[in-house]
């Protein structure tokens, strides 16, 4: 019998260790962990280091309540408003390493931490000021003399992604934009999936192609409805593009964040609650149904 390895979100974050890697918002603008985010800010899991590609403002969040150390990503900001105000004063203010990559040499260091090789070559970063960075080395191709740029792995502790569904034993669906989740969910050594729903294990063995995060794969399992938000999850809610600019505004000045996270952090119980205040009509009104795909026994 598989294990159930549902957890509330409490239990899940409490299994995450101070100076821990998390890899997050792997699926770009799409499906952001924030209900996990937010948990680890009610715990004050610290010194963490963040891996992502452009991660938005769950990053900024994270550093805003003084829980990160270093940041390995091609971008933190938000991208309606520019700027993340709590990144750029911690970067400033010399509170917080950052390693600069582009999306594709965070896929790359995903990538080879998932094919257990110590880093992959590429020719993409030649010609930038990125390929300077510490972390890089330019050789020479041993097979046809040419430059290329060596980038390292990069295996986090912990790889976080939100779905659409999944079964108590971890298997789980994700569809929509993918991004590098599943390089990310294949180099960690854990992985959290939170979930719009926990459903039967019947429903996820119905489509088995789309089954790319397996129970193998997962640490644990929480069942966490509008567990993206402000992000977009394909088929069950947009984005809330409003929620972003507040989010901007609010925070713009010293001190802004922490009212920001007593009211949506520390002022709600449960994501429910959280629910609960957000007053725009998000939800998808025209919903786009992929054409049906039939099994054979």
């Amino acid at each position: 019998m598989p294990a159930d390895k549902t957890a509330s979100m409490a239990e899940a974050i409490a299994s995450i260790e101070p100076g821990s890697t998390i890899a997050a918002g792997l699926a770009l603008e799409h499906a952001i962990p924030f209900a996990a985010g937010h948990e680890l800010v009610r715990q004050g899991t610290d010194d963490l280091t963040l891996v992502g590609p452009i991660s938005d403002v769950l990053f900024d969040q994270l550093v805003g309540a003084g829980l990160v150390s270093n940041v390995r990503a091609a971008w933190t900001g938000n991208v309606s408003a520019g700027s993340g105000y709590n990144f750029r004063r911690a970067v400033e203010g010399g509170e917080l390493d950052v390693e600069n990559h582009s999306n594709f040499s965070i896929a790359l260091s995903l990538h080879a931490a998932e094919l257990g090789v110590p880093y992959l070559p590429t020719r993409s970063l030649l010609g930038s000021d990125i390929a300077g960075e510490p972390q890089f080395r330019i050789t020479e191709d041993p097979f046809e003399g040419q430059r290329v740029v060596q980038v390292p792995a990069i295996a986090p502790d912990w790889t976080f992604v939100h779905v659409q569904r999944a079964a108590p034993t971890g298997d789980a669906h994700l569809w929509g934009n993918t991004g590098v989740t599943y390089e990310a969910v294949r180099a960690a050594d854990n992985v959290l999936v939170t979930a719009e729903e926990i459903v039967d294990p019947e429903v996820i063995k119905s489509d088995p192609s789309r089954t790319r995060i397996t129970r193998e794969q997962v640490t644990a399992v929480v069942e966490a409805p509008f567990g993206a938000h402000p992000s977009p999850v394909a088929g069950r809610y947009n984005r809330d593009n409003e929620f972003f600019l507040e989010y901007a505004e609010a925070t713009r000045d010293e001190g802004g964040f922490d009212a920001w996270a007593d009211e949506w952090i520390h002022g709600v119980e449960s994501r429910a609650e959280y629910r609960e205040k957000v007053t725009r009509d998000l939800s998808v009104r025209e919903p786009t149904t992929a054409a049906e795909v039939t099994y054979g026994q």
